[in-house]
């Protein structure tokens, strides 16, 4: 058994970790929250823009009225043989069961899709981390952007740092990437794996359909993972101690505000087709910057509770090594006076 020394250290050296994980929490928990305003400040602007896509559907000739073929590439359906993932994950760890989550999400994904070619896109160091392990990078082409394939499922692109400040031009970048290979038949389907983030305790991880685009303003959900009882009931505790609304932000009226603006008519002053030809990208754009502003929420939100346990846990452990030291204490005191009135009682 360890002496009373030993135990102080370790006494010592959890409290410590507990400061420790104390303060991430709490870094966390402030990060969470400018995170969910950037996210709810993105909401009005891709609102309008689907607004203006949605009146310039009923204005321009999306498709074509003999063949009823659609006349822009985002909107043509192939048969799905070529994939195309974009894996968003964390930068950083101690974020509990975050990016594993992720991983397991992407192996669900490529069982659906198996006997198919998949690429791979990684965002975030974590996700790029635990992904090339398993499959290879993609070989050039003989031309720039493209990719000699080496196996059914090869990594094509990553960007890891790009979550520390997110900012929509390196949206519209993959964006603009990803269109370029849907467009040039590269792919025949995209798909988004992210962690959606409404509020707290309102999380789930989807698998987004993004090309080619259905409907303009509904989203094609491929794959839901939800948060358990368990992991709603922790994150409760955790936003409790740290502050944090467990609630979604009251947006009612700023939403109906939003569709009553985009009730009216727009009078364009370009031809609605090139206008639609030209929004329909950013639309894209605007769907994968929110997928990445909903991840660090989220990612922020998993920190703050896993945090959060490891500071209970670490509660936890002091009092019991306090428990342990004092009972080896009170055994090493006692001792010392059962030899003291044995040295006397044999004087």
């Amino acid at each position: 058994m360890a002496n009373v020394l030993d135990l102080r250290r370790r006494i010592r050296s959890v409290q410590n970790t507990r400061q420790i994980t104390k303060a991430m929490k709490m870094v966390s928990a402030a990060r969470l929250r400018r995170a969910q305003e950037r996210a709810l400040a993105a909401r009005p602007y891709a609102q309008m823009l689907v607004n203006v896509l949605k009146s310039l559907v009923s204005r321009a000739e999306i498709y074509d009225p003999v063949t009823g073929e659609p006349r822009h590439p985002l909107l043509e359906r192939r048969t799905e043989q070529n994939v195309l993932l974009v894996v968003i994950s964390g930068d950083k760890g101690f974020a509990g069961a975050f990016n594993a989550n992720v991983l397991k999400a992407v192996n669900r994904f490529l069982e659906a899709k198996a006997g198919k070619n998949i690429d791979l896109i990684t965002i975030g160091r974590k996700g790029r981390d635990l992904l090339r392990r398993r499959f290879p990078y993609a070989q050039p082409g003989a031309k720039d952007g493209e990719y000699r394939r080496v196996a059914p499922v090869e990594i094509v692109g990553e960007q890891a740092g790009i979550l520390n400040k997110i900012e929509f031009g390196q949206a519209r970048d993959l964006a603009g990437e990803i269109i370029k290979r849907y467009s040039r038949k590269e792919v025949d389907s995209v798909y988004l794996v992210y962690n959606e983030f409404k509020s707290v305790i309102a999380q789930r991880l989807v698998v987004d359909h993004i090309l080619p685009i259905a409907k303009i303003g509904e989203r094609e959900i491929e794959q839901v993972d939800q948060f358990t009882e368990e992991e709603r009931a922790a994150a409760v505790r955790a936003a409790a101690t740290a502050g944090v609304g467990v609630r979604a932000p009251d947006t009612s009226a700023e939403d109906e505000r939003l569709a009553k603006f985009g009730t009216g008519d727009y009078i364009y002053e370009q031809p609605p087709a090139r206008l639609f030809s030209d929004l329909l990208p950013r639309y894209v754009a605007i769907q994968i910057y929110r997928a990445l502003l909903e991840s660090v929420a989220a990612e922020h939100a998993a920190r703050m509770t896993a945090m959060d346990s490891a500071t209970n846990n670490a509660s936890d452990m002091i009092d019991s090594l306090t428990l342990i030291m004092n009972r080896v204490r009170q055994a090493s005191i006692t001792k010392e006076i059962i030899e003291i009135v044995s040295g006397a009682a044999a004087l």
